[in-house]
């Protein structure tokens, strides 16, 4: 399929461009990608570069691959990422994904900012995602599948790896970093969810919602990646708090608990080499 071919491409030059490829990758979501310029002795490319990868044009998404270390680590981060709700299909939006399958990514660590729909939660919480919900209405493997990406029909009873929750985990305790655990509930977006959608989310179980990372998710579990996601609670979700929700609330939480989220990042890193 022409499909497989332009990941390829993207793939094969990403690997002429750095000497070494490593197994894990983060993807950075709404105002995280501060963490791709922590990495030391790193090989920035733009996505502009890359044949056939999309760029996003949503602010606090840089659109660069970084490859580099973290702890002394190599791994791969992608500050940025595109969005079903900027026109893109399901192909397009998971295309980073599928090329960082070919480059052998064996663990994918998702990140987003998220709305919080669980009460509990407070602006600038972390939390470690336990399952999804899709409701975006698309699903990322319609239409032909191409078995060299994975089976036709992939098993999603465990999306996000036990192993890798139970690491995030230890390294919260370590850093002294309070996570939480939860259901982030997928919507196409652009447009924030209102408050009769919050509570329809609470009563089915979920506690926290996005625009992103369940397409990801679904397609690296199709390559065989091990997936951890996790979410910045960036806002309170619509009817929470009596104020409007705005883009620029998000981008100043994700600045705000920069330190922590690079703390609980190294972490897991750390214990994953």
């Amino acid at each position: 399929m022409a499909y497989f071919g332009n990941v390829q491409a993207a793939a094969d030059a990403v690997r002429a461009r750095v000497p070494a490829l490593p197994a894990t990758a983060i993807v950075l979501g709404s105002g995280l990608g501060d963490f791709a310029g922590s990495l030391t002795d790193a090989t920035s490319i733009k996505y502009g570069e890359l044949p056939n990868w999309p760029v996003s044009s949503v602010p606090g998404h840089e659109g660069r691959l970084v490859i580099g270390k973290a702890k002394g680590h190599l791994i791969a981060a992608l500050a940025g990422r595109s969005h079903l709700y900027e026109g893109y299909d399901g192909q397009t939006v998971t295309f980073a994904t599928r090329a960082l399958g070919l480059l052998g990514i064996r663990q994918l660590i998702l990140t987003n900012a998220a709305g919080g729909v669980n009460t509990t939660f407070s602006q600038g919480a972390l939390m470690v995602i336990d399952d999804h919900i899709n409701l975006t209405g698309i699903n990322p493997l319609a239409g032909p599948n191409d078995d060299r990406f994975g089976p036709r029909f992939p098993d999603m009873s465990a999306v996000y790896s036990s192993r890798l929750r139970g690491l995030a985990d230890a390294s919260a305790r370590a850093a002294g970093v309070a996570l939480a655990h939860g259901v982030y509930a997928a919507l196409l977006g652009p447009s924030y969810e209102t408050p009769a959608e919050i509570r329809y989310l609470r009563t089915i179980g979920a506690d926290a919602v996005g625009m992103s990372t369940v397409p990801e998710a679904i397609v690296a579990r199709h390559m065989g990646m091990d997936v951890l996601g996790i979410s910045c609670i960036t806002n309170m979700a619509a009817g929470v708090l009596p104020k409007p929700l705005d883009h620029a609330e998000v981008m100043d939480t994700a600045r705000r608990v920069r330190g922590q989220f690079i703390a609980l990042l190294e972490g897991i890193i750390d214990r994953l080499a």
